[in-house]
């Protein structure tokens, strides 16, 4: 039977990369307004394998970028190792999630590229703003669907998800 895995809010996980060496993200909250979906905070900076970071040093390094994913199917799927646990800092109240209903389509419909037709959140906060266009601060929105960890990993080790998603710009 396989192993049940249990997460908490504040837990490490570790990605290791193609070179060897390891990065890092944290658990740090539940989205409600995402099916209830795990939100990450993953960290640039890379470490080697035989090196086991300083948690406080870690997560006062620069942010790399936050996610919403499911972190038990990719610790299933071997792609995060459960490494430690740590209060969560910086607090996760103010991180912007964007979408757009032009994501995907339809069957004899075109591929939108770029969206006007945007919408913004904050972490469980289900009143979703319509904004159109993303100017000022919702530029800087992270995208907001739910990722499968393999997209995750994916990001953490080139930079870029690997899918297509429509831009703004």
């Amino acid at each position: 039977m396989a192993k049940r895995v249990i997460t908490k809010i504040g837990d490490i996980f570790s990605v290791e990369l193609d070179n060897g060496n390891k990065k890092y993200f944290q658990y740090i909250a539940n989205d409600l307004t995402q099916l209830n979906s795990d939100v990450i905070r993953s960290y640039k900076k890379e470490y080697s394998k035989e090196v086991q970071p300083d948690y406080s040093e870690l997560l006062s390094g620069e942010i790399d970028f936050h996610a919403h994913t499911m972190i038990n199917v990719g610790v299933k799927q071997n792609l995060f190792i459960q490494e430690g646990k740590h209060s969560v800092y910086p607090e996760s109240g103010n991180i912007l999630f964007r979408d757009t209903n032009d994501a995907g389509h339809a069957p004899g419909k075109h591929q939108v590229y770029i969206s006007e037709d945007w919408f913004v959140w904050k972490i469980s906060d289900d009143n979703f703003k319509k904004v159109g266009k993303l100017k000022g601060e919702n530029r800087n929105a992270e995208i907001g669907i739910v990722m499968p960890p393999f997209a995750i990993a994916e990001r953490i080790k080139t930079g870029k998800f690997n899918f297509v998603y429509p831009d703004f710009e």
